[in-house]
């Protein structure tokens, strides 16, 4: 993804509310009724999609995972789905 750099200036409201300008929202690829996350860091906030930031959190938790328990192939995935799958399987019975 190429870096995108740009300001926008917007007010905020007496109740405290802002508008997300047009431009923000679609570099964000959020629209009506998305949900989006702010991360606080010192004095800068950083406004960010919650979907795309939830799922970048979780990637990054889960790097390494898969070498730790032994998955390093395609091949290696494909099996533990089988022997999940048969496992359910003896569950039921």
């Amino acid at each position: 993804m190429t870096a995108v750099t740009f300001t926008e200036n917007t007010r905020i409201s007496p109740d405290g509310q802002i508008t997300i300008p047009k431009n923000i929202r679609e570099v964000l690829g959020v629209s009506n009724g998305d949900r989006i996350t702010f991360v606080v860091d010192g004095n800068n906030v950083i406004i960010a999609n919650s979907f795309a930031y939830a799922l970048r959190k979780f990637q990054k938790e889960m790097e390494g995972e898969a070498e730790r328990v032994g998955i390093k192939s395609d091949d290696d995935v494909v099996k533990l789905i089988m022997e999940m799958r048969h496992n359910e399987n003896e569950d039921i019975y």
